[in-house]
């Protein structure tokens, strides 16, 4: 009788033992699963972020309706229910005949077209520049672009006009001071409100294209009236009447030389040392002591 009892024991627990292994797989399919479903629904919203971009990008007069259209706007409610809403709002869809993978299409056939017509100097800054700020390839190229050609139009260096984009933002085109400096080169609209006339005003301040436009056109003027770089540079920031800059101009011309030697072909570390997300914080130390001191202004005459 009692070896039975023991036989019985380890045949139970022998059971017991194989149901753990299925239980452990049946787990791990399920974590998988899982994760499969987030990583999927991340590059959905990955691919969704990089089209509104685009969007942006090339239509900046949406940027304000989509802005309106906001749950937090005052005008949200008036624009709703007007016709105009509801006609912008149909617009942002798609029709009902076109497959979302029609438009996926498209979108990675503009986004072939722009990298064919790059050269091979802005395709090394562009990658080189995503891996560095940890942006999509698509939006550095177009940064890269708009670059090169606002500085085509003034006559100055894109690579500089990158460099100081690059320490204003950090290549955030929504990056936004407290002392009203906006977009990827932290121009200050209110001062150069004249300046964005041709882009419908200076609503267009967040438009990555019209920001640089502005942004290398008040670069070159200021490089033009002081006579080098780093004076630039420094009253580009809003130092001019000050003894120092905070380090602004080196950190541009450093990134400006990086830059350079990537274009040309060189091996270039993404990381050299951590910098802050921005320097607003300079104008922002300026602006308390000396209210009179505003970025991208002139010193006043003594």
């Amino acid at each position: 009788m009692n070896n039975r009892r023991r036989l019985t024991a380890l045949v139970g627990a022998g059971q017991s033992s194989l149901q753990f292994p299925i239980l452990g797989e049946v787990a791990l399919a399920t974590v998988a699963r899982v994760l499969a479903a987030a990583r999927r629904t991340l590059m959905a919203l990955g691919l969704a972020a990089i089209a509104a971009l685009a969007l942006m990008f090339f239509r900046p007069e949406l940027l304000d309706d989509l802005k309106a259209l906001s749950p937090f706007s005052d005008s949200y409610d008036e624009i709703q229910a007007s016709p105009a809403g509801l006609a912008f709002a149909d617009m942002l869809e798609l029709p009902a005949h076109l497959p979302a993978t029609n438009a996926a299409a498209d979108t990675a056939a503009a986004a072939g077209a722009a990298a064919a017509a790059q050269t091979r100097e802005q395709q090394r800054v562009t990658q080189w520049l995503a891996k560095r700020y940890r942006i999509a390839v698509s939006a550095s190229r177009m940064f890269v672009g708009a670059a090169f050609e606002s500085a085509e139009a003034v006559k100055i260096d894109p690579l500089l006009v990158l460099a100081v984009m690059a320490i204003e933002s950090r290549f955030n085109p929504f990056a936004e001071s407290a002392v009203g400096a906006q977009g990827l080169m932290q121009v200050m609209s209110k001062v150069h409100h004249d300046k964005f006339s041709n882009h419908g005003g200076v609503a267009a301040a967040l438009n990555p294209a019209a920001n640089i436009q502005v942004g290398a056109t008040i670069l070159k003027d200021m490089i033009r009236r002081t006579g080098s770089v780093e004076a630039g540079l420094k009253l580009y920031v809003g130092a001019g009447n000050l003894e120092t800059d905070g380090g602004y101009a080196e950190k541009v011309m450093a990134e400006y030389g990086r830059l350079q030697a990537v274009a040309a072909g060189k091996r270039v570390p993404t990381f050299t040392r951590p910098q802050p997300p921005s320097d607003s914080e300079v104008r922002e130390a300026k602006a308390e002591p000396k209210p009179a001191a505003h970025p991208h202004t002139e010193p006043e005459p003594a």
